[in-house]
């Protein structure tokens, strides 16, 4: 009769773990793995010149489902720039970007937001963009 009950208690423990690992990480994107994997081999790779004037210094995991490339602008210098002229060419291209890019596929699927974060080539901060899902899709 004990070994009964102890069995009964035991299967409810396991029952109870396993609807509550379901509800803790059911939002998690699927490709967990693939997406760390992904951004480890950017970081093997940087810092990497993207194009002609901009330098990707790393990319990060951040708060849920946030992705973050940090870059520099290796032709620009705050002081005598026109930072929102800059940040709105490089928003435009960076949303088609976003689109098409076929390594982003990954990110587009389980709806990441991606941010953009500029530096000026004495590494000052310049400005941020953040591209949503519903930007993207």
């Amino acid at each position: 009769m004990i070994t009964v009950l102890m069995i009964i208690a035991i299967l409810l423990v396991v029952l109870v773990w396993t609807l509550f690992q379901y509800n803790v990480f059911k939002d998690k994107p699927a490709d967990d793995n693939q997406i760390t994997h992904l951004i480890e081999n950017y970081n093997k790779n940087c810092p990497l010149t993207i194009q002609e004037g901009i330098r990707l210094d790393s990319v990060s995991l951040h708060e849920e489902r946030t992705v973050k490339y940090n870059l520099t602008l290796l032709n620009v210098v705050k002081e005598t720039a026109e930072v929102d002229v800059i940040k709105s060419e490089i928003e435009k291209s960076l949303i088609s970007t976003a689109k098409a890019n076929p390594g982003l596929q990954v990110f587009r699927e389980n709806d990441y937001t991606l941010v953009y974060s500029y530096s000026d080539k004495k590494k000052v901060f310049l400005f941020d963009v953040k591209i949503f899902p519903e930007q993207y899709k």
